[in-house]
């Protein structure tokens, strides 16, 4: 079969090493899939957070034909006894980032990882790889390279001379309009804007502008914007649960209004919003961001692995195999940055982890959609792409939300907020088959999301044995791109 070429191999590289490392991957077009049947397997329901025992299912075209129990009689043009073993919905990823202009081929070979690890979508939050991930976007759905279908914002919007790279950094209204004709030319799924330097008015336009062109729109929110002013300008979905808390200070309105008129700096704001936190009222905020339909992706790991630097190894991390020397020097300044950490202040973070994550539960009772995410990144330290999902859903078990409410929001609400639950996120006739099977319940544990047996994307059948390819192809890739980055 031909093999997909990958990137072009930036200036320095050598020919010989990019066309080892394509072999290495083996990304190849999948076959059309046949009509298969699938017998004697525990439907996992997470619509009604319950377990079918002892089903089956027909597969024609890529689409689940017919569901019935195992005594009916099914015929296909092949079959497969999936053991009595848990059949539930792919997973999505709603939250990551492919980035780093010098790691292309480092975060190319990812991709397959994310389907060998049970996921069959994520939504990229826009990085500096943005002409990479739209030209794999296309590539994957047309069958040409191994991955997870990718809905990508391409570039985010900024303010002037921001923090981060590859950005539309906007200082005024025709500039930001000017930027959503370019991501609008380049096919983006949403917008996502950040708050470093964005100015809170211009912010809350891009918004408004955002929406009134059809895009759903996901966002930090600036210290100068309340977050009822965010959810009120058309705000689709919250990135990051810290920005939620400011719900709980009855404060917020003014701290807002002061950052927006100059007479309050956002350090101080951030200092203000650290102290006189009200549970009330912000289960109050909580029930407005329902009502107005505003979700909310916590990306819990991240702050859980920075609170817990100081007391975890991760040297023996075993997805370090499939990340490269370069890809992992980007987590060194996080930890550099914060190895000066007092005794105290490592307890004040470990304190702000659990303040924020006690929020989830409340979150949920109030009615929030929730959006499972990793925001696994090459600057996101030991943020592991594909398995920082697995432990995001863990966190969450650990913060008191049920296995089936998890994976509620693993599956069926990501689709359901990209507008395609008629086709994903659910086991149900007529709907796409992209489905797990896994060795244990994840009902009665979520981490039984790790125990995969196989993979079937768009109906195709991926065993353990392909999904152990793939990875063992990503660890050879890594270690040819190790040894020609050192001239060995």
């Amino acid at each position: 079969m031909p093999l997909l070429k990958l990137a072009s191999p930036h200036p320095g590289s050598h020919p010989s090493l990019v066309s080892a490392l394509c072999l290495a991957l083996g990304l190849a077009a999948p076959l059309q899939a046949e009509t298969l049947k699938l017998t004697h397997f525990q439907l996992v329901d997470v619509e009604q957070g319950r377990v079918l025992q002892d089903r089956q299912m027909l597969i024609e075209d890529g689409r689940i034909v017919r569901i019935v129990p195992a005594t009916e009689v099914l015929v296909a043009d092949s079959s497969r006894d999936l053991g009595g073993r848990y059949l539930m919905p792919s997973l999505w990823d709603m939250h990551v980032h492919f980035e780093g202009r010098e790691l292309v081929e480092d975060n190319a070979l990812l991709l397959p990882l994310y389907l060998a690890y049970g996921i069959t979508a994520v939504r990229e939050a826009a990085s500096d790889l943005a002409p990479e991930v739209m030209v794999w976007r296309k590539q994957i759905a047309a069958g040409e390279r191994v991955g997870p279908r990718i809905f990508s914002a391409g570039q985010k919007f900024e303010g002037i001379d921001s923090l981060w790279n590859g950005d539309l950094e906007v200082g005024d209204e025709a500039a930001m309009a000017r930027g959503m004709d370019k991501l609008t030319a380049m096919g983006v799924d949403f917008i996502k804007i950040t708050e470093n330097t964005l100015q809170p008015e211009l912010y809350l336009k891009t918004v408004a502008e955002a929406r009134r062109r059809g895009y759903r729109v996901s966002s930090h929110i600036p210290y100068g914007v309340s977050v009822a002013e965010a959810a009120n300008a058309g705000l689709s979905s919250i990135e990051h649960l810290s920005y939620v808390l400011r719900l709980g200070h009855q404060d917020e309105p003014e701290i807002a209004a002061s950052v927006r008129s100059g007479t309050l700096e956002a350090k101080e704001a951030a200092a203000r919003y650290r102290d006189g936190f009200q549970q009330p009222l912000a289960d109050k905020g909580y029930r407005m961001l329902a009502a107005q339909g505003v979700a909310v992706t916590p990306t819990l790991i991240g702050g859980y692995q920075l609170a817990n630097l100081d007391a975890t190894d991760h040297s023996a991390d075993g997805f370090l195999r499939y990340l490269t020397s370069a890809f992992t020097d980007k987590y060194s300044w996080r930890i550099e940055r914060m190895g000066e950490q007092t005794p105290a202040q490592w307890q004040a973070r470990k304190q702000k982890y659990q303040d924020e994550a006690a929020q989830l539960s409340r979150l949920d009772a109030a009615g929030v959609m929730l959006l499972a995410g990793s925001d696994s990144a090459a600057l996101n330290t030991y943020v592991y792409p594909a398995e920082g999902l697995h432990s995001e859903l863990q966190l969450w078990q650990q913060a008191g939300l049920s296995p089936a409410r998890i994976l509620r929001a693993a599956t069926l609400d990501g689709a359901r907020f990209m507008g395609l639950e008629k086709d994903y996120g659910s086991i149900a006739e007529g709907k796409r088959a992209d489905l797990l099977l896994l060795r244990a319940n994840p009902l009665a544990d979520i981490s039984a999301t790790m125990q995969i047996e196989a993979l079937i994307q768009g109906g195709e059948f991926h065993d353990r044995a392909q999904l152990d390819t793939w990875l063992g192809n990503a660890a050879a890739a890594v270690q040819i791109l190790n040894t020609g980055r050192r001239g060995i």
